[in-house]
């Protein structure tokens, strides 16, 4: 259970990637670091009195096991150079367009892998698959995020390449991915201008927690009234530090600046 937000996990299920001559496991190149699970179990919050008390007291065993997961992950990703990006936005920003696209840019120039994550259906799964990028797709149920165990029994199915580029779609809400380290080097928050320029005054933990906010569908812009200026404006007050991006992932305008900061990101 999420204390956070009161969601369940009962429901998870991490799918299988079809299988095909690059997963064949008698065939894995030999720079593909088999990642396996173990030496950990699942801490079992006691249901007790629903005191204010013993609420913290949950959240904090919940956010104190992912976060050993969170370390896990982060460790294969540092030791196999690993670039592991977690992709945060509302519903309808534009995220898999936005990585669908990107990874057409980067076929040929980089080898990516790509975690999915939705209450339900393999739908976006599908959409990356068809550009020929491996996806494992996370249907979390009546969960609302995904968070480090689920993304570390991902990696041992999908079982990513050294020198690669991981993005992990995370499942359309702007609250409780905040609060939940994948290992991730970074959380990109995708902000479409069909939603308000207000957005990060309202969910300032996402922004808080985000090293590089994208503005997506700005070709929508002259049909809209949305204040670019005022919205780039709150995101600084609310993270001084976070990096800033302008793009439409269906015109390709800004494209190639988004290109270039992933290039420039070294682990």
């Amino acid at each position: 259970m999420c204390s956070t937000c009161g969601c369940g996990s009962a429901q998870v299920r991490i799918g299988e990637l079809p299988h095909t001559h690059d997963n064949d496991p008698k065939k894995m190149s030999q720079n593909r670091p088999h990642f396996t699970i173990s030496g950990f179990t699942a801490v079992q919050a006691q249901h007790t009195d629903n005191t204010q008390a013993r609420l913290l007291k949950i959240e904090q065993d919940v956010l104190g096991e992912n976060n050993q997961f969170a370390r896990l992950n982060r460790d294969f990703f540092k030791q196999n150079h690993i670039l592991a990006l977690n992709l945060v936005s509302s519903p309808g920003s534009g995220k898999t367009t936005l990585l669908t696209s990107t990874l057409i840019r980067l076929k040929g120039r980089k080898q990516c892998y790509v975690i999915e994550g939705d209450q339900q259906t393999e739908n976006d799964a599908l959409r990356i698959r068809a550009t020929g990028v491996p996806a494992l797709q996370i249907n979390t149920g009546k969960g609302c995020h995904l968070d480090a165990k689920m993304v570390l029994e991902a990696l041992a199915k999908l079982q990513p390449q050294t020198n690669s580029t991981l993005f992990i779609e995370n499942v359309g809400n702007l609250v409780c991915p905040a609060e939940f380290d994948l290992g991730e080097f970074a959380k990109v928050a995708i902000l479409s201008v069909t939603e308000g320029e207000d957005k990060p005054l309202k969910y300032p933990h996402m922004f808080m927690a985000a090293k590089l906010m994208i503005i997506n569908k700005i070709d929508l812009l002259p049909y809209l009234n949305f204040n670019l200026e005022q919205c780039i404006a709150y995101a600084k007050q609310v993270n001084p530090n976070i990096q800033i991006l302008c793009l439409s992932a269906t015109s390709g305008e800004g494209m190639d600046e988004w290109l270039q900061w992933l290039e420039a990101q070294a682990v």
